[in-house]
């Protein structure tokens, strides 16, 4: 099966410092960055190997990735939004 990675960086790849400032910087963006990481992996791998999974059990995982992602998002541009007032 065709398994299509969904990596922040290759998703995101304008917030590439903004990820690096707040991985390193926030802690909880790196709590979201993490979990949204392990559900990424734990999907990908069941999508890898045709696991017998219930297909709710992978829609519901799916949905909370999507969850993290928008929210993983909207910290990014919040961040952006205040390097551009500090340089302003």
């Amino acid at each position: 099966m065709q398994v299509d990675h969904h990596d922040l960086y290759q998703e995101f790849p304008e917030f590439k410092e903004g990820i690096d400032a707040l991985k390193s910087g926030n802690a909880y963006f790196a709590r979201q960055f993490a979990s949204y990481n392990r559900l990424t992996g734990k999907v990908e791998n069941l999508e890898e190997h045709d696991m017998p999974v219930a297909d709710f059990t992978i829609e519901d995982m799916k949905k909370q990735r999507v969850k993290l992602k928008d929210e993983i998002y909207h910290l990014l541009l919040a961040f952006r939004a205040g390097q551009q007032s500090v340089k302003a």
